[in-house]
């Protein structure tokens, strides 16, 4: 049965989740998540002052990394639809210069070609519709412009598609409810909203059709997340 990924379902899910959300987040990958996102940054290559959005952004990881990455006149918005992930962004991030809205991704409060930069994060997965969630993000991305994707994927080796979706399905449910427990078993949903996903030239693909150019994937950590890149053409 395919996940629920019902806009009422999602936030009430990532609601009950969100005080121990970043803890959740770097266990499981020991870590390695922060790489990943310093990799989308690095692969985004921002060319000038425009600002840059990061959707579905959660408690604003990797909106941080990008403030990190860039000097202070380049203003960085982050927008998410679950209150409680907003709020305790807003309470953990010291930095003033991130501006945090409520916001769906399936319908950005932004006029057309704002943006620079348009990113998401283990997200997009959770929007409704992948290819409406895809569309929405081109179009408040500038022309000449990128669109970046991070997500989780399924190793190319075999072994280690194996060993990884054994954990995903048997170990990380079971320590996410001891640690978060909550009513909607997020960290069940978590390997199935991954399996489900689509992945490598199928989401390039997606992405062409919503309008990008010059689709590109990048690999990381033996296949574990994947960043993919999109062009907004230079003319519409």
């Amino acid at each position: 049965m395919p996940v629920d990924k019902s806009g009422s379902c999602i936030r009430q899910m990532f609601g009950e989740i969100a005080g121990r959300y970043d803890f959740m987040n770097h266990f499981p990958s020991a870590g390695t998540d922060v790489y990943w996102r310093w990799k989308a940054v690095r692969l985004s290559q921002p060319l000038d002052n425009s600002p840059i959005l990061d959707v579905c952004t959660g408690t604003g990881d990797l909106a941080f990394a990008f403030r990190k990455k860039l000097n202070s006149s380049v203003p960085v918005y982050a927008t998410d639809f679950t209150h409680g992930m907003l709020r305790l962004a807003e309470k953990t991030r010291t930095d003033r210069d991130i501006v945090f809205l409520e916001a769906d991704t399936m319908s950005l409060p932004f006029p057309s070609e704002m943006f620079q930069v348009v990113s998401v994060a283990f997200g997009l997965r959770n929007v409704s519709s992948t290819i409406g969630g895809l569309k929405e993000m081109a179009r408040v991305c500038k022309p000449g412009g990128k669109v970046v994707v991070l997500e989780f994927s399924l190793p190319d080796n075999r072994l280690l598609s194996r060993t990884y979706q054994w954990y995903f399905r048997n170990v990380l449910p079971r320590l996410g409810q001891l640690l978060v427990r909550n009513r909607q078993a997020a960290y069940e949903y978590l390997p199935q909203s991954v399996s489900e996903f689509p992945s490598g030239l199928q989401l390039t693909g997606l992405m062409e059709e919503a309008g990008l150019t010059n689709t590109s994937f990048h690999k990381l950590t033996g296949g574990i997340a994947t960043v993919y890149l999109g062009n907004k053409p230079e003319q519409s």
